[in-house]
């Protein structure tokens, strides 16, 4: 249980631009270093976590947690992930907001934070459509019609500015009637 709270403690620490962010790091101490879940769980949580209230990552930390330590695991995953972050909101909360008080080292940080949480976004944004569309690697028959078909109107459909709930529904609509044409076939 060390271990756990240990690891989401480093990954709170580091947590700089949301949930989304955050996603490559849980992935390389979750997946790839501790096999506390697999690649196809990983993703199923990503999409769990989207759907459920509250941030992405403190959902990821709550699931994780839960998976492998039970309900103790899950509050232990989830306090490491935010204490952190409760504590450097403190500090800068009363360096920033305090009257009559300037923190411009803070303010040009932030500026250099935000480039790179960008780029963790992206990297994110590749690994999910990879995983997602080619789950058993990049080949035709490796591919999954239902993830391309529904990523593919879900972003001309984004474009045309339609509701995320819309396409998120879409999605799902989407992935059934492939997977129960490909039944029927």
């Amino acid at each position: 249980m060390l271990d756990l709270f240990l690891i989401f403690l480093k990954i709170g620490c580091f947590a700089f631009g949301g949930g989304y962010a955050v996603i490559p790091l849980i992935s390389k101490y979750v997946v790839e270093e501790n096999a506390w879940i697999n690649t196809k769980e990983f993703i199923d949580l990503i999409s769990i976590s989207q759907m459920t209230p509250g941030p992405i990552a403190i959902n990821s930390a709550t699931f994780v947690g839960q998976k492998v330590h039970g309900i103790i695991g899950s509050i232990i995953a989830t306090t490491g992930f935010v204490l952190p972050q409760f504590i450097l909101m403190m500090i800068l909360g009363y360096f920033l907001f305090s009257k009559d008080k300037k923190f411009k080292i803070m303010n040009y940080s932030l500026l250099g934070i935000k480039a790179g949480v960008v780029s963790l976004i992206f990297i994110t944004t590749l690994k999910l459509f990879k995983s997602s569309v080619f789950p058993e690697g990049i080949n035709i028959e490796g591919m999954s019609i239902a993830a391309l078909i529904s990523f593919v109107l879900g972003f001309i459909l984004y474009l045309k500015k339609v509701d995320l709930f819309k396409l998120i529904g879409l999605g799902a609509v989407i992935g059934i009637l492939v997977k129960l044409s490909l039944n029927y076939i």
